[in-house]
């Protein structure tokens, strides 16, 4: 049995953007900042900021959009999905 679940607790980077597909489902897209701190052998102190791109589906994305805000906290839970642009 494979496994793709990841856990992200950071910071939104933008607004949630919601819109409708042709379907008419609803989708939002907004910007998510992770952080960690630590100290290197000689002392010190060392930060590295990772950016995500979140995706959120029907519902979901309803609700994200009326209590998320830039600069806001959350927590959020999925899976990992590789995309590429050429």
């Amino acid at each position: 049995m494979d496994l793709n679940k990841v856990m992200l607790i950071g910071r939104l980077t933008r607004d949630p953007e919601l819109r409708n597909i042709p379907s008419g489902q609803s989708v939002t897209s907004f910007g998510l900042a992770t952080n960690r701190a630590w100290k290197s052998a000689d002392g010190q102190k060392q930060e590295k900021v990772e950016f995500h791109n979140i995706v959120l589906w029907s519902k979901l994305a309803e609700i994200a959009c009326q209590y998320l805000r830039k600069g806001r906290r959350a927590y959020i839970e999925g899976r990992l999905q590789t995309r590429e642009w050429t």
